[in-house]
């Protein structure tokens, strides 16, 4: 295995599906698990095909309601080739006949090689080996090479590929009561080519129509059978000793969500039909991959290094420049996958930090999504009886809330409410994506128009929330639930929601400040438009600058409360659970359980409070608070750290991520070992199962932001690079290519002490670079190389 490929040996049932999820090609359009072709769907072997933004509805029947869920779509399964000799059993690795099993995964070409040795008896052999792609050139087709070699013997082979339209939603045990039967009207046919079959079929309730088209390519005649659901394409093939024969398999795939097409059945027929021959696809595909990896550059030495290059790649397999022509958010598991239903949280708030310095136009469209369901928020909001926009905890299709009412607790069997539809903040993760985006790409007019408009109206939420407490002569955010998510109530209330979350309360007045500071900065009739269209009058934002500076955060012990009461709360014997348990990263799970609940603890699930040290610096944090009235100082942060340190179970993988990255701003000693948990969070499955229902991209795309801006510093505002470098001593050499503004390929390497920064030539202006004891401007194919001090 080398930092270019991720490989597995040999074949291990119980590892299959988490091999599946690693193992997904894609190309932000849609993406395919690394399923083996010739197994049949089980408990074994999930394979599914998920496009972007292709949801559906419907209702079950759970714990005696009536239950709605909107769910990414599993589309028709094209993967299907099975071979067999002399009509005996079909060969699959589960049926023991294995003597060599190998997965390759290409991370820089975007390639699933296979090579599997069947033992047929009496020192006969049939060797397979399979390449695959998803083609990260053209969106909308994909590609199955089986090369078939025997080995002491000759005989008939038969294969048969299919095209499968019988699958439903079922890669998530725990949504398994729920109906996934999202496909209808299934139907298949033959093109005039006859080595082409068809399937079409429609969302049951979306009403999405989707249209597929396989050609099947081999040095023999294929026969074609339609079976129910199914389009099976059978053919013959004589072999020799050592002689290989090849099965090429390409599938075109559209949806009537696609832009300039009539149908999506005709438009995949066409494509599919035109498509060139494997070796063609390869070449433009590999073509495509080089030219992501040039604008991704990104260069970490051993271990970590190899894992940052798998992270890079499945979040360009979801978030491609494909992406870009396409209405759809980030969703938070990928593509790779059914859990959380394919929506779409606040994940983006770890992703598009990493996109704005690489793919602009990517980031830009994901805000655009946003931005398109703004008159849906404005509903959501007025039905709580306020003004602004209440963004969606979960979103879909059409932007309203999907969070589901019930969630299972697997270990207790019981389904309970699900209150995370207060996590408001999700808006605050909106702006600051929206500020954080322009203040890198330099796109003032995307900031002055729809950046401007969800700004605006987020802020008017939050002003709008905000109650004030006459006799803490201070605002109040009352009734919601914070990032921590473990606590959404308190203790024997009746009602869900607590209040003045530290995060949420700070967040808000950020996002306030920004919007006043942006309305201020606007050309007049800009300004003027703006605050005519959204109704704003001088008394609205005199509110805006006082709650802006009077939101109460609580504090207890001398550290920031994760909310008021919070230090009320009992104190949870943590060695005992850890001895009682092997894992309490779901201690609210275990709790439950026992007849007992979280909301009583002062236990949290995931970094809350400690967020803050993750989206701000330091001097923004303290300027912040300094705003709000109140001090922050160093010893305040620390001891706010470690508290919250010992009394976090790490439930979430984004968890040891925000950890690394608060810690090693601090310079901790134990920083490292939370960013390896991040590192390792998926490869690993340390969440316990649930890596392979689909990867957690957030984390991933964190990682990588570790590196870029955790590490360095990096902040991008008033028109200028920031760079402040902290030392972590088992990551000390890294460097990496980024887009800022007008730039495109500035260089960043750091060598422990030594930093280099090489702006390549251009037409564009020179940049400012600031660090904490001096300030260089670089002119176009400039080089600085400066040393940092101890």
């Amino acid at each position: 295995m080398t930092d270019r490929t991720w490989e597995y040996e040999g074949y291990d049932a119980a590892e299959e599906r988490l091999r599946e999820w690693l193992c997904t090609l894609g190309n932000g359009y849609f993406a395919t698990r690394g399923a083996l072709p010739e197994c049949a769907v089980d408990g074994v072997h999930y394979p599914g095909t998920y496009v972007a933004g292709c949801y559906n509805r419907l209702t079950s029947r759970v714990a005696g309601r009536a239950v709605g869920n909107e769910d990414m779509v599993n589309l028709p399964n094209w993967l299907p080739l099975r071979f067999r000799l002399d009509e005996g059993p079909w060969l699959t690795p589960d049926a023991g006949a294995v003597t060599g099993h190998r997965l390759v995964l290409h991370l820089t070409s975007g390639l699933l090689e296979r090579h599997t040795r069947y033992n047929l008896g009496e020192k006969r052999e049939l060797t397979v080996r399979q390449l695959r792609l998803v083609h990260m050139g053209d969106p909308h087709l994909a590609a199955l090479r089986t090369e078939l070699t025997y080995e002491n013997l000759t005989g008939e082979l038969e294969v048969e590929a299919a095209l499968d339209g019988g699958v439903t939603n079922a890669g998530v045990p725990r949504y398994r009561d729920l109906d996934g039967r999202h496909l209808t009207h299934v139907h298949t046919g033959t093109a005039a080519d006859q080595a082409t079959v068809w399937l079409r079929c429609r969302t049951r309730t979306s009403d999405i129509r989707i249209g597929m088209a396989v050609r099947l390519t081999a040095d023999a005649p294929v026969a074609v059978r339609h079976e129910p659901s199914r389009a099976v394409q059978q053919l013959r093939l004589n072999l020799e000793p050592g002689r290989t024969v090849t099965v090429d398999k390409v599938v075109a795939l559209h949806t009537s969500r696609d832009a300039a097409i009539s149908d999506p059945l005709h438009a995949a027929v066409e494509r599919g039909g035109r498509a060139p021959g494997f070796d063609d696809l390869l070449e433009t595909h590999l073509t495509a991959w080089d030219q992501l990896w040039r604008r991704a550059d990104l260069t970490v030495p051993g271990e970590p290094g190899r894992i940052l290059r798998l992270h890079l790649f499945h979040v360009l397999q979801t978030l491609s420049p494909h992406t870009a022509d396409l209405d759809v958010g980030v969703p938070a598991r990928g593509l790779h996958g059914e859990a959380y239903r394919g929506h779409v949280f606040w994940d983006e708030l770890f992703v598009l930090p990493y996109l704005n310095l690489h793919f602009p136009e990517v980031s830009r469209a994901l805000l655009r999504y946003r931005h398109r369901r703004l008159e849906q928020t404005r509903t959501a909001a007025r039905a709580t009886g306020r003004r602004g926009a209440l963004y969606p905890w979960q979103s879909g299709s059409d932007g309203r809330e999907e969070t589901q009412q019930l969630h299972l607790n697997p270990r207790s069997g019981r389904w309970l409410p699900d209150n995370s539809r207060l996590q408001h903040h999700v808006g605050s993760a909106i702006a600051y994506n929206v500020w954080q985006y322009c203040q890198a790409s330099g796109d003032t007019e995307f900031l002055h128009t729809k950046g401007a408009e969800m700004l605006l109206e987020i802020a008017r939420f939050w002003a709008d929330s905000a109650v004030y407490d006459e006799s803490l002569r201070r605002h109040r955010i009352r009734g919601v639930v914070g990032p921590d998510e473990y606590h959404e109530a308190y203790p024997g209330a009746s009602e869900p929601g607590l209040d003045d979350n530290a995060y949420t309360n700070v967040t808000a007045a950020w996002v306030l400040s920004r919007a006043l500071e942006l309305l201020e900065s606007l050309p007049e009739p800009r300004r003027r438009e703006l605050v005519e269209r959204a109704g704003l009058d001088g008394g609205e934002l005199e509110q805006w600058e006082d709650v802006s500076r009077t939101l109460h955060v609580p504090f207890h012990q001398g550290v920031i409360s994760q909310f008021e009461g919070y230090g009320d709360l009992a104190e949870l014997d943590w060695d005992a659970y850890r001895k009682r348990y092997q894992d309490i990263r779901r201690l609210d799970r275990i709790l439950e359980a026992e007849g007992d609940t979280v909301n009583r603890y002062q236990a949290s699930k995931q970094a809350d409070v400690l967020m803050l040290g993750y989206l701000f610096s330091p001097a923004e944090l303290r300027s912040l608070f300094e705003r709000l009235g109140r001090r922050l100082d160093d010893d305040t942060w620390r001891r706010t750290v470690d508290h919250y340190l010992a009394r976090t179970s790490h439930g979430s993988t984004l968890s040891g991520l925000v950890h690394g990255w608060v810690l090693a701003r601090a310079r901790r000693a134990d920083a490292w070992r939370y960013c390896q948990e991040a590192l390792r969070g998926d490869i690993a499955d340390l969440q316990g199962g649930t890596t392979a229902e689909g990867i957690h991209l957030g984390a991933m795309a964190g990682t990588l932001d570790l590196v870029q801006r955790g590490l360095t510093g990096l902040e991008t505002r008033q028109g200028a690079l920031w760079l402040d470098p902290v030392p972590l001593p088992e990551l000390s050499s890294y460097g990496f290519s980024l887009r800022y503004q007008d730039h495109w390929g500035v260089r960043l390497r750091l060598e422990r002490r030594l930093l280099e920064i090489t702006v390549p030539s251009s037409d564009a202006a020179p940049i400012d670079v600031h660090l904490p004891d001096r300030s260089v401007g670089l002119q176009p194919g400039e080089t600085a190389r400066l040393v940092l001090p101890e």
